[in-house]
């Protein structure tokens, strides 16, 4: 019966979102409650039992009391680095190193470093206009230079944290945030440069797009003049949270081989610094300085991009907040503990759990950051009752199978077609493909890796 209530709540869920096309943080908070009755759980807290609507606070709490903080400063510094010019100067510089024969493998490592701190819709608008201008001077197809750069930019944006669901799912996982970063790069770059340069120019053989006139017009004509900040000040940027949640875990590593102790003074302030929110706070704090006034920005100007950015981030909060709803019924109810019961005595790997549940639910929504957050509230339970589970991989599996086979449900889906003036069918060649390919092959790295650690 409790397995039958999850397969149902799954199928509510999508139905929910896809035909009566309810806003998805609305429809999880409905099935949430409705997942909890189903389970018996009381509408209020007893002296035995947690309540629907404690279990959804709960749940939705824990979530965002880390994650909004997270949020909030990455898209901070990624505002810092699109207005200041630093994301072009990044671009302009690896173009200039790889050269115009080899542009498309710039694109991709362009789009890799410029996609950490930012959204995959903002990286893809932020480094379209490069794509339009290149594509102009060499006469290459549009889609073998947009490719890379949009496989770069999915790839961070499924995989690497601290985007956002992927740093909900760490925590949901309980996973170490440096080792996931370290094995999301791991897997990552291969990913990234099968589905983006190599795919890219098979299928650019194939499709010849050019730049669509009227886009062109508006976002082709970058300001060759335009004073851009330093390489290295811009990559030192946003590479400091990265670096400092390494730290904290490179810690870790030597109080296990025994060369530092939990309380010693080293330990603590490397864990302080590299937790998340410090971290990411840092790297803001110096974005401000770094890219803005010490490049003549006045206050007022880092004041109003501080403020204007925040906006767009309240709804992939309120969605990663349901899915942490979601997640702490499932658990309060039992549902959980069944289901981890369940797949242990079945001998089923987690990890291809948790990519076949998100790719599921990715088809059916178009939705990576739904399909993510329900996925990892099924797995966790299952991932705690399996001991030698890699909980790191177990995030990146999620994210990989979030990203698959994206198509006409998806916004991602329309933006890629619009901008590159592709078909349909065009579109299902190049941008489908592509997250299929990244899916997949991210898929199998992972199941190797596994192997090995």
């Amino acid at each position: 019966m409790l397995l039958f209530i999850v397969l149902a709540a799954i199928v509510v869920l999508l139905l929910l979102i896809t035909i009566v096309k309810l806003n998805p943080f609305v429809a999880l908070i409905i099935t949430a409650i409705g997942t909890g009755l189903a389970a018996g759980m009381p509408l209020v807290a007893t002296e035995d039992q947690t309540g629907i609507i404690d279990s959804i606070k709960t749940g939705m709490g824990n979530t965002l009391g880390f994650l909004a903080i997270v949020l909030a400063l990455g898209t901070m510094l990624g505002k810092m680095m699109a207005e200041s010019g630093g994301a072009e100067r990044i671009a302009r510089t690896l173009i200039g190193v790889f050269g115009e024969k080899r542009v498309h493998w710039a694109m991709m490592f362009v789009a890799f470093i410029v996609g950490i701190p930012v959204f995959f819709q903002v990286g893809f608008v932020l480094l379209v206009p490069l794509i339009f201008t290149i594509a102009k001077q060499t006469g290459l197809s549009l889609v073998k230079i947009g490719v890379p750069l949009i496989a770069g930019l999915s790839v961070v944006h499924g995989l690497v944290p601290p985007h956002p669901a992927a740093m909900a799912a760490v925590g949901i996982f309980n996973a170490d945030i440096g080792m996931t970063i370290l094995y999301s790069v791991i897997v990552g770059l291969p990913t990234a440069i099968i589905a983006g340069p190599l795919y890219g120019s098979w299928i650019g053989k194939r499709i010849h797009k050019e730049v669509p006139k009227e886009m062109g017009e508006q976002l082709a004509d970058m300001d060759p003049n335009r004073k851009l900040p330093g390489f290295a000040n811009t990559l030192i940027t946003i590479l400091i949270p990265v670096f400092l949640m390494l730290i904290a875990t490179f810690a870790d590593v030597f109080v296990e081989s025994g060369s530092l102790a939990k309380d010693d003074t080293l330990f603590l302030a490397a864990k302080f610094i590299g937790d998340p929110v410090v971290a990411l706070l840092i790297a803001t704090v110096y974005s401000f300085f770094s890219l803005g006034y010490a490049r003549g920005i006045s206050r007022e100007k880092v004041l109003k991009f501080t403020n204007d950015c925040l906006a767009p981030t309240a709804t992939i909060l309120l969605v990663i907040g349901a899915g942490g709803a979601f997640n702490r019924v499932l658990l309060d109810s039992g549902i959980g503990d069944y289901i981890a019961d369940l797949a242990t005595s079945s001998n089923v790997s987690p990890i291809l759990l948790g990519w076949g549940i998100a790719a599921m639910i990715r088809i059916a929504t178009g939705s990576a950051t739904v399909s993510m957050m329900t996925a990892a509230g099924i797995v966790a339970p299952i991932a705690a009752a399996m001991p030698g589970t890699n909980v790191e991989l177990l995030v990146l599996a999620t994210g990989a199978g979030s990203l698959i086979l994206s198509h006409v449900n998806d916004s991602g889906f329309w933006l890629i077609k619009e901008y590159f003036g592709m078909t349909v069918k065009e579109t299902l060649l190049t941008w489908t493909a592509l997250e299929t390919i990244i899916s997949v092959v991210a898929l199998v790295l992972i199941m190797a890796l596994n192997m090995v650690v």
